[in-house]
């Protein structure tokens, strides 16, 4: 009966064989040591060198964040002054064309009084000449009809002159009482 005990025994899967249980917990110990002494400083160096890129990585990101930050405020700055000085500059330009319009306008202004002046002493002088010769064909018509009716030639330069400036002053005068008196 003892030999179908023993065989019972390790014919058993229930019950485990004490020599494969201690070869079993003497190779699960080889095993153990082995990945303590070798595996796992390398997972662990692995690691660690993988833990300082992260962390080197995280570390240049803010810096990085931290110059993209001040890049930016530095932008803004510049364009907050860009800004400025361009409604600087379209303040000096509008500033400037009025000035240029104002000058321009008296320039213009100028040239108008001028041209008016010019044209007035044009019309004077035209009247001048228009006045010298109603007078000098009134003369000769006064000259002519004076002759006729007095019957005595006045064909001498000096005399006809002298008779037609008299008569021209007459009229003048007879023309300013007649002016002041309406």
């Amino acid at each position: 009966m003892l030999k179908t005990q023993v065989v019972l025994a390790s014919e058993n899967p229930i019950v485990p064989n004490i020599s494969e249980l201690i070869l079993g917990i003497v190779a699960f110990l080889i095993l153990l040591f082995i990945l303590k002494k070798y595996v796992v400083p390398r997972f662990e160096k692995a690691y660690e060198e993988r833990a300082q890129k992260i962390e080197g990585g995280i570390e240049k990101a803010e810096k990085a964040q931290a110059e993209a930050e001040k890049a930016l405020s530095e932008y803004k700055a510049q364009l907050a002054d860009a800004r400025s000085e361009a409604a600087k500059i379209r303040d000096d330009a509008r500033l400037e064309a009025e000035q240029i319009k104002a000058e321009l306008r008296e320039q213009a202004e100028a040239e108008s009084r001028r041209i008016v002046a010019q044209g007035h002493a044009q019309l004077q002088a035209q009247k001048a000449q228009i006045v010298a010769e109603l007078r000098a064909e009134m003369g000769r018509n006064a000259v002519e009809l004076a002759g006729r009716i007095v019957g005595e030639s006045l064909e001498d330069e000096a005399r006809r002159r002298g008779t037609v400036d008299r008569f021209l002053a007459e009229l003048d005068t007879a023309g300013a009482t007649n002016g002041a008196g309406k």
